[in-house]
């Protein structure tokens, strides 16, 4: 197979690349690329990205969010992380087969002297553990196959910046999460660099290197950047394109006990209600209005409290207090 070369290690670049090539490549034969990302979550396409991301997280430590155009769950990347895609011309959706495409990256790790079964649908294992988990769509007579190969990732951030928000929680997931997948580098031959691992999947699935690069013309470059800075970058494709949803949550501070209530459509607060015996000086409805049609999320809730501390609405209970209990994720609700 030929392949391509993504352009850097940014997830809103890359994801984008994945989407563009999908309906514009047009090859007449299968085609591939290995990539990496930074660190980044991904989130599918019909997933709520407010309840699969620990925002806290994510925002402290500039973990990149992304929705991709395939179906699935989110996952985490990082530069010990490789991902691969295939874009392959095929006649039928009916004819999608994740065995088919999962297989080829199954014979280049068996090249390498790396053994891996193939389970379920659409995963790769070694020694019982996942070190592969695969999406796929299928769009204009072609399929995207992409997935991740485990190499070297880390667990821990990969934990926290899903959704276990709670630091009581993190070192029993992460326990969990070690228990289910594996990094693939604990099973390769011990001088196998990241670079080398690459280099030789490369190789293995050129043909042993007979086949060459596909290279992009310019103007396809400046399409996929156009479309990397038009959906893929931007807040309503990443977070406003979640289902609509409710959260709920409860919360006891010295203040009094709060209970909040939030509608959220479009990724932005349809209505919000708070219940508690908070003794607020003035009735917080006064300010329900300012909240109404804003983005869900912290630096905009912030920008709305602020500006009303000085009404007391909620007694002694602090803006930080509050911020903790708008998101916290133990309660979110899909309605979709």
């Amino acid at each position: 197979m030929q392949y391509i070369k993504y352009f850097n290690q940014d997830a809103y670049t890359n994801i984008a690349m994945d989407a563009w090539l999908l309906k514009n490549l047009k090859s007449k034969e299968p085609i591939f690329s290995l990539w990496q990302n930074k660190r980044a979550v991904i989130v599918g396409e019909n997933q709520n990205t407010f309840s699969e991301v620990n925002a806290d997280y994510v925002d402290a430590h500039n973990v990149e969010v992304v929705r991709r155009v395939s179906g699935g769950g989110a996952v985490y990347h990082d530069l010990g992380n490789i991902c691969f895609t295939f874009f392959v011309p095929v006649s039928s959706s009916a004819r999608v087969d994740f065995h088919q495409f999962v297989q080829p990256m199954a014979d280049a790790l068996e090249s390498l002297g790396i053994h891996v079964d193939i389970t379920g649908r659409n995963d790769l294992e070694i020694e019982g553990k996942k070190v592969s988990g695969n999406a796929q769509r299928y769009a204009g007579g072609y399929l995207m196959h992409h997935g991740t190969l485990l190499w070297n990732t880390d667990v821990d951030a990969m934990v926290r910046s899903l959704n276990v928000a709670d630091e009581k929680f993190i070192s029993k997931a992460a326990k969990s999460v070690r228990s289910r997948v594996g990094n693939i580098k604990d099973y390769a031959p011990k001088d196998l660099t990241t670079a080398k691992f690459i280099e030789q999947l490369t190789y293995f699935l050129t043909n042993e290197g007979r086949d060459d690069e596909y290279e992009l013309n310019e103007n396809q470059k400046s399409d996929i950047l156009k479309l990397r800075d038009e959906k893929f970058s931007q807040w309503s494709w990443n977070y406003g394109q979640s289902p609509e949803f409710m959260y709920n949550n409860h919360a006891k501070f010295n203040g009094g006990s709060i209970d909040v209530q939030i509608d959220v459509d479009d990724g932005k607060i349809t209505n919000v209600n708070f219940k508690g015996d908070f003794l607020g000086v003035r009735d917080w409805r006064e300010m329900k209005e300012q909240l109404i049609g804003v983005p869900f999320t912290h630096n905009a809730v912030t920008d709305i409290l602020e500006k009303n501390k000085d009404g007391q609405y909620f007694g002694s209970i602090t803006n930080d207090e509050l911020l903790e209990t708008f998101f916290q994720k133990d309660e979110v609700e899909t309605n979709a």
